[in-house]
């Protein structure tokens, strides 16, 4: 996921901003943006153009927090949305037994941003939506990863070749 590259959109008439500074901070927002400039549903989108206040539950101070995109698009219905959205990690997202002290944190702080993003949004007739892997990716990365290694014919990939064996 790690990344940090400039995107320069194919439309930059729908770009909310400066279309030249665009800045994605990992290979999932550039998923988002390629989608963003190049679907038709899509009339005006822009990345971290909104920042929201919100206080840090590690220090009770209040920060500014930028969402990674807005949006404004028409549903299935044909009413235009606008929205705010943010791309991250399913484990910086959801608390599991297997969360470490690190992604504890991290998720503690992300659910503060998010409940300043829903509030903004309730008071300007805007939607907030987090998307992680399993969104952006049919199934999610790993499933996708699981499936492109399966066999129909009963083989199995070595794991330090890659070749594939009988069972």
């Amino acid at each position: 996921m790690a990344l940090k590259a400039r995107f320069i959109p194919k439309n930059p008439g729908k770009y909310l901003g400066n279309p030249n500074m665009i800045i994605c901070r990992s290979s999932w927002e550039l998923s988002v943006c390629k989608f963003f400039d190049t679907h038709p549903s899509v009339y005006k989108w822009g990345s971290e153009e909104i920042s929201i206040p919100y206080v840090k539950p590690t220090d009770g101070k209040v920060h500014r927090y930028y969402p990674d995109f807005i949006v404004v698009y028409k549903d299935k219905e044909g009413n235009l949305i606008k929205e705010l959205v943010e791309v991250k990690p399913m484990k910086e997202s959801v608390l599991t037994e297997r969360s470490s002290n690190y992604d504890k944190i991290s998720i503690a702080i992300n659910h503060a941003k998010w409940q300043a993003a829903q509030a903004f949004c309730e008071a300007n007739g805007m939607k907030f939506r987090v998307l992680t892997e399993q969104s952006i990716f049919a199934g999610g990365k790993t499933a996708e990863k699981k499936r492109s290694t399966r066999s129909t014919t009963g083989t199995k990939p070595n794991k330090k070749t890659g070749e594939r064996k009988s069972k």
